[in-house]
């Protein structure tokens, strides 16, 4: 019998929590059997929710948390105080060894915050990224970072994409990924400070499948499949890419529906554009892995219904299996001679 990978997931964070959270641990647990969840939170609400299905009781379990960080809440202050809150429980299940990896889809400013100062950084990694997959034309793209390090330096961009190109090999099956740099032009002379000093850095590293440059606009066509820059660039890039897709399905639904031809068409082309709209659900992805830690942890959007939270679930199979962060360890912490430490705050 395989081992189960255990997953414990913050049952009292996001916008839908814990009735969504709890939904989705239960599909997920009916959907893998390889996986066991920890529900960690306030045992009664908990309890009431999981009551409404069925399930394998022995791979669902309540974890009490009582406390709650709230999205508001001062992210360093909030961990370091709130000890019996879901996502400090949580993540010290993970640091002490009984859960193999962290799901929540609460504040994300404790989620970093607790990532690195809980669950702890691989010796090497000066900046842990957070690193979504977003669907292109020809699949998906791993955008690194995309949230965790808005002032980050050219060591921390080559970092993230030796981090990146391990994981879309080993999760994501892309043999010899193609790296790029975000930048506003195709050409190497042009960019800020940053891109700049990073560019030659990412060109020189043999380890690395660079391919150059790449404009936002290229990024939906699917020209890389490691997309390299600092969060700050990176979280706008995320989130209008969210924004106009749920933008434009929104008015094909409704021109669709304008007229009885439109309506007509709608019935014959229904099968094909159905699986395209599918294709660009960003919640079938999952969630956003902060990678470099020493245990998995996944941080989902804070409005994620029961699908995001199952397809986070189960990501951490495939990220368990394939070691990850051994890879991780074995590719740039065991580079390194010393751990990198916290003077560039976090």
């Amino acid at each position: 019998m395989q081992e189960l990978i255990k997953v414990a997931v913050d049952a009292m964070g996001g916008d839908h929590a814990p009735q969504e959270i709890v939904k989705g641990a239960v599909e997920a647990v009916n959907s893998q059997s390889r996986v066991k969840v920890f529900l960690v939170g306030q045992k009664a609400a908990v309890q009431a929710e999981l009551q409404k299905y069925q399930y394998d009781s022995s791979r669902i379990e309540i974890v009490d948390a009582p406390e709650v960080i709230g999205m508001a809440e001062p992210p360093v202050q909030a961990i370091r105080t709130k000890k019996n809150s879901s996502i400090v429980v949580a993540m010290k299940m993970v640091k002490n060894g009984e859960a193999d990896a962290f799901v929540g889809a609460g504040s994300t400013g404790a989620v970093l915050v607790g990532g690195q100062l809980i669950v702890g950084r691989i010796k090497g990694v000066e900046r842990p990224p957070l690193a979504p997959l977003m669907p292109t034309e020809k699949g998906v793209s791993l955008l690194i970072d995309c949230g965790a390090n808005v002032d980050a330096r050219p060591s921390h961009l080559v970092q993230f994409a030796k981090m990146g190109s391990i994981y879309m090999e080993h999760v994501m099956g892309v043999k010899n990924p193609r790296v790029a740099i975000v930048n506003i032009g195709a050409e190497e002379e042009k960019g800020n400070a940053l891109v700049k000093e990073t560019f030659p850095l990412l060109k020189a590293c043999s380890e690395l499948n660079f391919t150059g440059s790449i404009e936002a606009r290229d990024i939906p066509s699917g020209c890389a499949d490691v997309i390299v820059c600092e969060a700050f660039a990176g979280n706008i890039i995320l989130k209008l890419y969210e924004g106009v897709g749920a933008t434009l399905i929104s008015m094909v639904k409704k021109g669709m529906m304008s007229s009885l031809r439109s309506k007509i068409g709608a019935l014959l082309v229904k099968p094909a554009l159905k699986e395209t709209l599918r294709r660009f659900d960003t919640s079938q992805y999952g969630g956003a892995p902060l990678l470099g830690l020493k245990g998995l942890v996944v941080k989902t959007h804070g409005s994620s219904k029961a699908v995001e939270v199952r397809n986070s679930i189960l990501q951490c199979v495939t990220f368990t299996e394939q070691q990850i962060n051994e890879k991780i360890r074995a590719g740039i912490g065991g580079k390194e001679n010393q751990e990198g430490n916290g003077s560039h705050g976090i």
